[in-house]
């Protein structure tokens, strides 16, 4: 029988080790499960060197080898994918009895059927949670034709074996219902880590300056930017523009950049540290994020905490721009093109402090409502799982 206060969570990344939003995610999901009194395997793949790190409110169960998740093109690694599932299908397998639940990432996709079998007949319950769901022209434009089509028919395949499936975006949960899901999935309330205190905002730096953070794959389009932000410049001739990442798209964001000779206002300052990128974030007149998919849009959270409003791009696989009241927190370009993006831009920071401070106030209204605590509360509750009682701290794990 299943130990009714043991939880694991299942991702092949673990923050801050790799970087992104989905390891933040996973990572603030199984500290939101210890801070409710459960005892929480984190299992993972290594990605550390030296000994295995802990943490007061879980424990970090690295039960794959380092992987190499993505090939040159940011595309991930199917042989690594298919590793990560096989060593999670042995990993629960020999503890099939001593979890109450675990949480899975549908993405990779593998990491559902290795958890369904290892667990078949346990007892223990299994949660999908889908950062994104793909139509099939989306997995073909990712991987190619061939490679494609059997991934979307896999992932239909995942999703029908789903016995709960929780996800963060209208979008995704009505994907999910059209890719043949089983039962209405949970729509979580927001991925806001509560516990985050962010110094009240001010205004933007002088000179000012749009910010961009995250990968340079395709996807992220960031080589969009240059151009925008010239076309900005005729308006605001002092602005500047960083661009945080590196990636496979990075030397032809370089490239825009030379065309609109853009070397003198561009700054390539790579990854940063957290503390450098909350100070870039706070003073940033606007942050740009012109991706076509995101499943959850954590950096419109993020951004707005520090007062600083968001630019996005509207596109049918960019479930973000659910989180942006237009004009109080943020700004939505109807497309990529440099006068559309460029309009969008020039509105989000010529909306100088009043902006600012409606962007914190909503920030301030959802980390009340959209936090990952009451996220895992409400898989808690359709499971449903009671809360350990009574509820451990942090300080008493250490």
């Amino acid at each position: 029988m299943a130990r009714p206060s043991t939880v694991a969570v299942a991702y092949d990344c673990l923050f801050p080790f790799t970087t992104g939003g989905g390891e933040r995610q996973y990572r603030a999901m199984a500290e939101a499960l210890g801070d409710l009194g459960f005892d929480v395997d984190y299992l993972t793949a290594l990605q550390w060197e030296g000994p295995t790190p802990t943490d007061g409110l879980f424990r970090t169960v690295p039960i794959a080898p380092r992987l190499s998740l993505y090939d040159a093109g940011g595309v991930r690694r199917i042989p690594a994918a298919l590793r990560f599932a096989a060593s999670l299908f042995v990993a629960l397998a020999r503890r099939r009895r001593d979890y109450a639940a675990v949480i899975v990432s549908g993405l990779p996709v593998f990491n559902v059927f290795a958890a369904r079998l290892a667990l078949l007949g346990s007892g223990t319950r299994v949660v999908v949670d889908y950062l994104e769901v793909w139509h099939r022209r989306q997995w073909i434009a990712y991987t190619g034709a061939v490679t494609g089509t059997i991934a979307w028919v896999l992932q239909r395949a995942a999703i029908a074996v789903t016995p709960v499936a929780t996800c963060h975006s209208q979008l995704s949960a009505s994907r999910l219902r059209r890719e043949g899901v089983r039962r209405p999935p949970l729509v979580s309330p927001g991925l806001i880590d509560g516990a985050v205190e962010v110094a009240p905002p001010g205004p933007a730096a002088t000179p000012p300056y749009v910010l961009y953070a995250g990968r340079h794959i395709p996807d992220k389009r960031v080589e969009v930017l240059p151009a925008a932000v010239a076309a900005v410049r005729e308006h605001i001739p002092d602005l500047r523009l960083v661009i945080l990442g590196t990636g496979p798209s990075s030397e032809a964001v370089r490239a825009e950049v030379r065309r609109v000779d853009g070397g003198t206002w561009t700054d390539f300052p790579g990854f940063v540290s957290d503390a450098e990128l909350d100070r870039l974030l706070h003073g940033a007149a606007a942050l740009v994020n012109p991706s076509r998919r995101e499943g959850y849009g954590l950096v419109v959270v993020e951004a707005n905490a520090h007062g600083t409003p968001v630019v996005l791009v509207a596109d049918e696989g960019n479930a973000a721009t659910e989180l942006i009241d237009d004009g109080v927190n943020g700004v939505v370009s109807p497309t990529t093109r440099p006068a559309d993006l460029a309009r969008a831009i020039r509105d989000a920071v010529d909306g100088g402090d009043d902006l600012r401070r409606t962007s914190r106030a909503w920030y301030d209204t959802a980390v009340g409502t959209r936090t990952i605590r009451r996220t895992v509360e409400n898989i808690l509750s359709a499971l449903p799982l009671p809360i350990p009682t009574p509820v451990k701290t942090k300080e008493d794990r250490t």
